[in-house]
């Protein structure tokens, strides 16, 4: 349910994104009838039945995949480990390089692939490993097979790690107001339009965009931001990789509070959604 109201709060499609986003559905044969350009981000989420062929790419004449049909939207996996572990490690490639390319004998076709990459799973078989509310009934071995299916490099890949408790009913029955999605979208195009003027010089558009040369331009720490980066990388054991994402989603998180800099409280937070791996993901 969280997951479809994604596309909901994400920043509004410019010309250039919303054409390259029907060229693709064009081509694979699943525009809309009477829709001459796709104006809303796309939304996929395959079954965990899907082969490689379908979620890459592909077949005797080849056409783009569900990471493609998701581009410059969301894709969104539901019970990540129901998912083959060879079609899950297809994903690494086009996750780092927001490309896919399909080699034939007679050509090679590459599709765009910059989507936003969701997925969703249970901590055990059971479901309630870690729970305060009910006992878990999986042995050690049953859990470690579970949470193997999902691989250190994909895991790595993954920016934000969020664990989410089961819902109280008092939760479900209040009255309190909440934020609407039209409230939080206006944040993020705020934040977008920061990113925006930030890279103009640049020729990128967003935080996500940037290399490691920008990184170090762009995402600069003071010394208490670095020392705090310093502690985690070493306790936490991160990856080079992780250090980069880090670093940019600490950049989005000052843009969301409309900082200048970078502030330790940013960097600290970045850390925190990498930690989850630790948790369950102890070899």
């Amino acid at each position: 349910m969280m997951a479809r109201r994604i596309p909901s709060i994400l920043p509004d499609l410019n010309f250039e994104e919303a054409l390259e986003i029907t060229k693709i559905h064009s081509i694979a044969g699943e525009l809309p009838k009477n829709t001459p350009i796709i104006t809303a981000r796309p939304f996929r989420a395959p079954h965990h039945t899907v082969s490689s062929t379908s979620l890459v790419g592909g077949g005797r004449i080849p056409k783009p995949g569900e990471i493609s049909l998701a581009h410059f939207g969301v894709l969104f996996l539901d019970e990540l480990p129901e998912f083959n572990k060879n079609t899950l490690e297809v994903m690494r490639g086009p996750l780092e390089d927001g490309i896919v390319t399909i080699s034939r004998i007679n050509a090679t076709l590459t599709y765009p692939c910059d989507f936003m990459f969701v997925a969703s799973m249970n901590p055990c078989p059971c479901g309630y490993y870690g729970s305060k509310d009910k006992e878990c009934n999986c042995t050690p071995q049953m859990i470690s097979k579970y949470m193997g299916k999902i691989s250190g490099p994909l895991l790595d890949r993954i920016d934000i790690q969020i664990e989410v408790t089961p819902v109280k009913y008092k939760k479900l029955d209040s009255n309190d107001k909440i934020e609407t999605s039209k409230e939080i979208k206006e944040r993020v195009n705020k934040a977008r339009r920061i990113q925006q003027d930030r890279y103009k010089e640049e020729k990128i558009y967003s935080n996500s965009q940037l290399t490691p040369r920008l990184i170090e331009k762009y995402c600069k720490l003071d010394e208490k931001g670095r020392k705090i980066l310093q502690v985690a990388f070493e306790k936490l054991g991160l990856s080079a990789r992780a250090h980069g994402r880090i670093l940019k989603v600490a950049r989005t998180i000052a843009d969301l509070d409309n900082k200048e800099s970078i502030e330790e409280n940013h960097i600290a937070e970045a850390i925190q959604y990498r930690s989850l791996d630790k948790k369950y993901w102890k070899n």
